[in-house]
This record gives C-alpha cells, sequence and structure tokens, in this order.
C-alpha cells in the first residue's frame, strides 16, 4: 500500500478513535449532523475553538440548543467532532489528490499547492489548524492531543515524501530530511501569518518562492 493511502487510513482511525470517547451516534439525522459540522468549521476557521459553544452554534443554525445536545453532549465532543471532520477535509482535499501524482518531486509539490490552494480556500477563515494551533500550545486535554497526533502525522508524511523523492533521484542523497519538513512547515506558517495576520498582499508569491527554493537546494547538483 502507497503510503500516503496508509498515512489517509491512519488519519481518518485516528479521528474515529479520538472522538468516540466522547461520541455518541445517532440512528437518525445525519444530514443534519454534517450541516451542523460544516458550520462549526466556518465558526472556529475565523473564531477559533474557544468561540465555539453549543450556544453560538444554535444562534448560528437557528436550532435549539435542546436539539444540538441530541448530537454533541458537550463542548468539548464538540470541539473534537470539528477537528475530526477538518482532519477528514484535510485528507480528502490535500493528500488524495497528491497520490495520483508521481512518487518523488511532484507529489511534494501537489501536496504543497493543495494546502496552499484548494485547503486554504476551504474555509472563509483559511486554514483551521493555524487557527487553533496557538490557542491550543498551552491548554492540555483531548482537543489538543488530536491536534498535535495529526500534525506529527502529516510532518511524517512530509519527510517520507522527501525520502522518496531522494531515491527517485529527485533530491540530493545528502538532504536533511528533518531540516526539509521543518522548512516547510516554516513556509506555511510565515504565509498564515503574513497573509492572514498581517494582510500583506504578496504573501501567498513570496512562500512559492520559498517552496521552490528549497526544492532548488534539495535537488542534486547539475554536472556540466
Amino acid at each position: 500500500m502507497d503510503f500516503l493511502a496508509e498515512l489517509r487510513k491512519s488519519f481518518l482511525l485516528l479521528a474515529k478513535r479520538t472522538v468516540v470517547l466522547f461520541f455518541k451516534p445517532v440512528g437518525k439525522g445525519q444530514e443534519t449532523k454534517r450541516a451542523i459540522v460544516d458550520e462549526a468549521l466556518d465558526l472556529v476557521s475565523t473564531g477559533g475553538l474557544g468561540g465555539l459553544s453549543i450556544g453560538t452554534l444554535a444562534r448560528a443554525t437557528g436550532m435549539s440548543k435542546s436539539g444540538l445536545f441530541a448530537h454533541f453532549e458537550s463542548k468539548e465532543q464538540l470541539q473534537l467532532t470539528v477537528l475530526q471532520a477538518a482532519t477528514e477535509r484535510f485528507v480528502d482535499i490535500v493528500i488524495a489528490p497528491a497520490l495520483k501524482q508521481p512518487r518523488g518531486e511532484p507529489r511534494i509539490r501537489a501536496m504543497f499547492e493543495n494546502s496552499m490552494k484548494q485547503w486554504e480556500n476551504e474555509l472563509p477563515g483559511g486554514c483551521i489548524y493555524y487557527a487553533v494551533s496557538a490557542e491550543l500550545d498551552d491548554q492540555p486535554g483531548a482537543a489538543r492531543d488530536f491536534l498535535i497526533k495529526t500534525e506529527l502525522d502529516y510532518e511524517a508524511t512530509t519527510r517520507r515524501a522527501a525520502e522518496i523523492a531522494v531515491e527517485e533521484g529527485h533530491f540530493r542523497k545528502d538532504l536533511d530530511l528533518d531540516q526539509f519538513v521543518f522548512e516547510l512547515g516554516s513556509i506555511t506558517s510565515g504565509y498564515h501569518h503574513a497573509g492572514r495576520l498581517l494582510g500583506k498582499p504578496d504573501a501567498e508569491e513570496r512562500a512559492f518562492k520559498a517552496f521552490d527554493a528549497l526544492l532548488a537546494r534539495s535537488r542534486p547538483p547539475t554536472t556540466v
């Protein structure tokens, strides 16, 4: 099985394994529940997990609190369900399409472009992981644990993709894989800071320029 297919399975198993501790499935109303979670994702992407509650979600959806309690019995359960939904979307939007690309550098480029374009445009506030990372970094709990595991899984994915690029001859054999992962993550973090917080119009252009420079430094030296 391809490593990205394995990661997809790992992400989804992680989501189900974490949320099942707090989530009691209902027999009916699955479409309603999905619509509620979609609304919650929009709210979290712009206002963070701290602003998400049964009350705020009730106002946003026009549902009663008692109706929402039929789906989510606590704020913590609601937060975990939202993070699970975000992970499922991330796999579908970023990871799965990359599977269609050739191994090595083309796959890394696809993952980066998918995360910068399709994933960034999926929610009104952009990347939900960036939106909640600063919020959860000093708040121990199930939501933080879930986010950390998801982020580490994606780092492992990036590292393995770079390792395959080395095997394919696209990247040099002495490439520091951990440094590559760190620099790639720094590019996306810098993009969100410059683009979302500072509102710099050239943030995306500079991020892609930095990405291309990282790939160029990672390739084997050309022979004349």
